[in-house]
């Protein structure tokens, strides 16, 4: 790589933070002061489309018809920390996107990503995760419309890894749609333990919904995979779980 090459590669890149950085300060300042948790989220939603929108990216959506107009859960891969703020920016705002509970431990980012509709689930502990999925449940019962990335993390091999059956639970629990997204391109844009962005498109592949009585909706277990194979057949990625 040229020197050229390797300086708008960093310009660029250096673009695209400033666009996340304006994007979280914008979300903070909604999240302190705009009254209503629907105004919030919908606020926030226009903030994380900007973060790809001011830096030009080529973020294509397919399938956004196979999107239920009522109530769902929705499901997704997970490759890189682009996937959770891609989501937000590209759904519909309503969606409320379960994170990690480790954030609680970072107060400005658990303030924050509450007051605009997040919901958290505590991995390690189980009593917390016990009470944490209580509270999900719930939600879904009450016909919230939740995103899940199930893998729990992402690692630094492509691939999809098994999933946990939080979603799966919540989803037949609350009779919701599961509807299957794979994203394709996070992973090169902004890989594990990487800070430079690299430029690239961002696919988004909205698949069909597994209904509530489908045969794959039996049981969390198979429920889940099913959700998997979907995401796996349109994914350039391999399936971690056979190896």
């Amino acid at each position: 790589m040229n020197w050229v090459t390797q300086t708008k590669n960093i310009a660029w890149g250096t673009l695209a933070w400033l666009s996340f950085g304006f994007a979280v300060l914008f979300t903070m300042t909604v999240a302190l002061v705009v009254p209503g948790g629907e105004r919030r989220q919908k606020l926030a939603t226009w903030a994380c489309r900007m973060t790809f929108v001011l830096p030009m990216i080529d973020v294509r959506i397919t399938g956004i018809d196979n999107l239920p107009t009522g109530n769902c859960v929705v499901v997704a891969n997970h490759a890189s920390y682009l996937d959770g703020v891609l989501l937000k920016g590209y759904l519909p705002w309503r969606f409320s996107f379960v994170i990690k509970g480790e954030m609680r431990d970072i107060a400005p980012a658990h303030f924050l990503l509450r007051r605009v509709g997040a919901k958290f689930v505590e991995r390690t502990d189980i009593k917390g995760s016990t009470r944490d999925a209580r509270h999900i449940v719930k939600a879904a019962q009450a016909g919230e419309s939740l995103g899940f990335f199930p893998e729990g993390t992402f690692r630094e091999e492509p691939g999809v890894g098994r999933f946990l059956p939080g979603a799966f639970v919540a989803a037949i629990k609350g009779e919701m749609p599961v509807v299957p997204i794979a994203i394709n391109g996070s992973r090169y844009m902004l890989p594990a333990n990487h800070f430079m962005p690299q430029r690239g498109p961002l696919t988004v592949d909205i698949l069909p919904a597994i209904a509530p009585g489908a045969p794959e909706s039996a049981t969390s277990r198979t429920l889940a995979e099913a959700a998997r194979q979907r995401i796996l057949a349109v994914l350039d990625e391999p399936d971690l779980v056979e190896q």
